[in-house]
């Protein structure tokens, strides 16, 4: 018997995808859709990390990269020739190749960039009378000879440095060769000559026989030490006034390490080994700070002394680079997270709803089969079969378009998300339609408020379900949603919570209202408002579902828009704070003063709207803080920054930037603060109005208080305090009118409008070379995205992009599962003589209420969840972060209306289009099609 059920089980599920092809092929779709965007979210999360880990390794400085194992020269204890056989190349690299095999996993090295060699750790005085001392101090030199010169470098000029012989510490001729930049800056010529003193007073003749250029000057070869590419000015630590002389590096022959050991340069051995970022992936970033510690301070660092001696010692920063990459995953971690609980939810949502309408479709006929004596086992089981034999390959399928599409990542967390898929959706269809015919239910029975109540059970569930999320949602806001390190699923399930929430309240309480306004529309002449509130305010009891997935799929929209706009906000904010204006020029050197012929021309260029010259006097020392306000931290600033600033052109660069209202009524020149001519000096004690900083007003207090400036020694009075001022970063200033100072020199001028670059620059370059060019876009321009930031925005677009479709397929399914009872409905009307326009009104009408309810409640879910999570959400990660200078104080999220507004207005406007394309459709058919004999819809 067995064996014939099994043989009749294959033309079952041939005989009903043959019957229903569009569904099985509508339902693939949407599995493989779904288990598409399940795979590729943690694939993409992992390939955004790898790439923004091996970007930081990469683009950070070779000197904080690279790791490095170094010893002090052989002891004297040894026989000499082992001492300068340790020091020579093929010792070197033996050494070199085994520290490469001792490297713990998952560190490995860049095989083509390591360098060993020995190095003078001191700089030698090199008194050759043709090197350059720009104030009388003769420059200092450093040796290095380092393996692999002719594979990072190309001659330039000259010839490769050799050694004929064997060098010792005895030899007392070397060669070397130098870089383009050190020749150009210290005047060396192929063939010069530098005299290196030995500890016996004796000479060893450098002899330069080459110029070579680096053939990748930024990679580790050449940065690790970087006087080895570039020398550098330095001031001397012993001179009282400073004094700076140049410090650079000769590169000797590749076996000319034991010369150094007769000078008092006290050599060093090094074996530099950068790592290689192609071998790394983002989950290595966990396992990496903790291998590099062990590497430089631990059970590491003893292996590396076996196998390069005992006295050998590791640095590196790259232990530092990782850890800062953490702290960037770690802040946009909780941000996605949001984001794909959000649609994930959403996902699952729409996913029920399908198995929903499948199982509607197909109520009768599994209505018959239970009556004809069919069990529950025996009719799960067969959709069970149907599902999974479109689902399986639907979502495998799915799966491997996500490894396809994104690579560079672990498999197993999208297989493990994309089985979820098909689990959901082989488990809840077969399970949810089988409950349904538990009893024996009557053909034709109606499913709406009128006779189909919500059961205790369920109103308990559902009020069960609010009183948890109620309770999470007042621990969340107690807590806080800043609390802790890393991802929270209590924070990341706030959109879910307050969703959940407001869905069961919403098709618990909308009924009413519109079952009233019939009431009133009854007693109207026309039947179309009465039949779509009626038919509105009788609707399934179902519908919390499409309800909940509406909500969900807004208020993720809203979130993400809200933290996108909040990003470019951002970095607009910070753009403007560091140039001030639309435009900037200034000096070179902070007491650079521009002249007044500049000022001029510039301000008469075509695209300049209005100029502000401002005079900046930064360090200016306080006054002792007024009485009961402390010294320090707590009673204001020490230093500040002075101000002196044209009171009107201030005040219209402030109207035009949007910075915060400037009185400049209060810095009128009059009285003792009349303006004063140009060179003359002010009477003593006089008091100038300022507006100050918080902080500096309250140190300053109400009083008149001296200061004393390079502008002038006069006495300020606070009239007035604004937060931010245009032309410093520091939030510590006083600003004070420029024509009441003694020195009124501009010494930064702002400029708003859009004129062109070039010919700005232009303009600024008649003035001579000591003054620069700031411009608000370009400065706009370095907050580029680094791979982990534009990742995770990716991430976040296609979130809110999916949330749309998945809201558009909800809303589609709450409208197809009615749609057969409002074509009976119309074909009933229109046997009655409702026309085919009365016909489409009523559709629209009807849908309206519930497209107004999704919409308003996706207004406040998306409020209220934006509410919830700001106060923990810090965007400087995902806006600003990797940028040298930027403005790194937190940036809240903030309520973007346009996010809010849109998904909003789309969903009213998708209920009525669809419900007026549907309309349209039953009207092309005919009343004898919908009424059929017999049917009992």
């Amino acid at each position: 018997m067995s064996n014939g059920n099994r043989a009749a089980a294959a033309p079952w599920i041939r005989t009903r995808l043959r019957t229903a092809p569009g569904t099985a092929v509508s339902l693939a779709v949407l599995v493989l859709v779904t288990a598409f965007l399940a795979a590729a979210f943690p694939r993409a999360v992992d390939a955004y990390e790898t790439k923004g880990l091996r970007h930081d390794i990469r683009t950070v400085d070779a000197s904080r990269s690279v790791v490095e194992v170094a010893r002090p020269q052989p002891g004297l204890n040894l026989p000499q020739e082992q001492r300068e056989a340790e020091m020579r190349a093929p010792a070197l690299e033996r050494v070199g190749g085994r520290l490469l095999k001792a490297l713990p996993a998952p560190l490995r090295a860049d095989a083509a960039s390591v360098a060993y060699g020995v190095r003078a750790t001191k700089a030698i005085v090199a008194a050759e009378p043709w090197l350059p001392r720009p104030e009388a101090l003769p420059p200092q030199l450093t040796y290095a000879a380092q393996t692999g010169l002719k594979k990072h470098a190309t001659l330039s000029s000259g010839a490769w440095p050799t050694t004929p012989g064997p060098v010792t510490a005895d030899s007392r001729e070397v060669e070397g060769v130098v870089t383009e930049e050190t020749a150009h800056e210290l005047n060396v010529k192929v063939g010069a000559t530098i005299a290196v003193p030995t500890v016996d007073n004796e000479r060893i003749t450098v002899r330069i026989t080459g110029i070579v250029a680096p053939r990748d000057p930024q990679g580790s070869y050449w940065s690790a030490d970087p006087l080895l590419r570039s020398p550098s000015l330095v001031p001397d630590p012993a001179k009282p006034v400073p004094q700076h002389y140049w410090v650079g590096s000769v590169l000797l022959a590749e076996d000319a390490g034991p010369v150094l050991l007769s000078t008092a340069a006290e050599p060093a051995l090094y074996w530099r080994i950068p790592p290689d970022p192609a071998s790394l992936t983002g989950p290595d970033g966990a396992r990496l700070p903790s291998v590099v510690a062990a590497l430089v301070s631990g059970p590491r660092l003893l292996e590396v002394r076996e196998i390069a001696g005992d006295t050998a010692v590791v640095a590196t920063g790259l232990g530092d680079v990782v850890e800062a990459n953490a702290r960037m995953r770690e802040a946009i971690s909780p941000v996605i997270a949001v984001a794909a609980l959000g649609i994930g939810s959403v996902a699952a949502v729409v996913l029920l709803m399908t198995g929903a309408l499948i199982g509607a479709r197909r109520r009768s006929e599994l209505a018959l089969l239970r009556a004809r004596g069919g069990s529950l086992r025996g009719i799960g089981g067969r959709l069970l079969a149907e599902t999974a034999v479109t689902v399986l390959p639907a979502a495998a399928l799915g799966f491997l378009l996500a490894v396809a599409a994104v690579g560079e990542a672990r498999w197993w967390p999208g297989a493990l998300a994309a089985a979820g898929v098909a689990a959901l959706v082989c488990v809840a269809l077969p399970l949810r339609t089988t409950l349904q015919h538990i009893r024996p239910t009557l053909h034709g029975a109606r499913e709406d408020m009128v006779s189909v109540r919500p059961s205790r059970r369920r109103t308990v569930v559902e009020l069960t379900l609010v009183v948890l999320a109620v309770g999470a949602v007042t621990a969340l806001l107690r807590r806080g949603t800043s609390a802790g390190g890393g991802t929270d699923l209590l924070v990341s399930g706030a959109p879910v919570l307050v969703a959940l929430i407001v869905a069961l309240v919403l098709v618990r309480l909308y009924p009413l209202p519109l079952r009233l306004a019939a009431r009133p529309m009854a007693r109207l002449r026309g039947a179309i408002g009465f039949l779509s509130l009626a038919r509105a305010g009788r609707a399934s009891g179902s519908g919390a579902l499409p309800l909940l997935a509406l909500l969900l799929a807004l208020a993720t929209a809203a979130f993400g828009g809200s933290v996108v706009a909040g990003i470019g906000d951002a970095r607009d904010d910070a753009a403007l704070a560091a140039v001030g204006a639309d435009a900037r020029i200034r000096g070179l050197s902070e007491r650079a003063t521009l002249p007044d012929e500049l000022v001029r021309r510039v301000g008469g260029l075509d695209g300049v709207e209005n100029a502000a010259p401002v005079r900046v006097e930064f360090s200016v020392n306080m006054p002792e803080a007024a009485s009961g306000g402390g010294s320090g931290p707590g009673g204001g600033p020490d230093v500040a920054a002075l101000v002196g600033v044209d009171p009107a052109a201030y005040a219209r660069l402030a109207r035009t930037t949007g910075l915060p209202d400037f009185p400049a009524d209060r810095l009128a020149a009059t009285g003792p603060s009349a303006p004063l001519p140009k060179g003359t000096e002010g009477a003593t004690g006089r008091v100038l109005p300022v507006i100050a900083s918080p902080s500096v007003a309250a140190r300053l207090g109400t009083e008149p208080r001296a200061v004393k400036t390079l502008s002038g020694h006069f006495k300020v009075q606070v009239v007035g305090t604004v937060p931010r001022v245009a032309s410093v970063v520091t939030t510590n200033f006083l600003m004070v009118n420029s024509a009441s100072l003694e020195h009124q020199e501009p010494t930064t001028l702002l400029l708003t409008g859009s004129p062109d670059p070039g010919k700005l620059r232009a303009a600024v370059g008649e003035s001579g070379k000591e003054y620069v060019v700031q411009l608000r876009s370009e400065e706009r321009e370095r907050y580029v995205n680094t791979p982990m930031q534009a990742g995770a925005e990716r991430i976040y677009l296609s979130a809110v992009a999916a949330g749309a479709g998945y809201a558009l397929l909800a809303m589609a399914l709450s409208l197809f599962q009615t749609a057969p009872e409002r074509k009976t409905l119309l074909a009933r009307l229109r046997t009655m003589g409702l026309t085919t326009g009365q016909g489409r009104r009523l559709l629209a009408f009807e849908a309206t209420p519930q497209a107004l309810l999704a919409a308003v409640g996706g207004l406040f879910t998306g409020w209220a969840t934006i509410a919830l999570l700001s106060p923990g959400v810090d965007l400087v990660p995902l806006a600003l972060a990797g940028v040298a200078g930027s403005d790194t104080s937190p940036v809240p999220l903030r309520t973007d209306p346009w996010s809010l507004g849109l998904p909003a207005v789309g969903v009213v406007v998708l209920a009525a289009t669809v419900a007026g394309v549907q309309a349209w459709w039953a009207s092309r058919r005919g009343s004898i099609t919908e009424l059929r004999a017999g049917d009992s819809r």
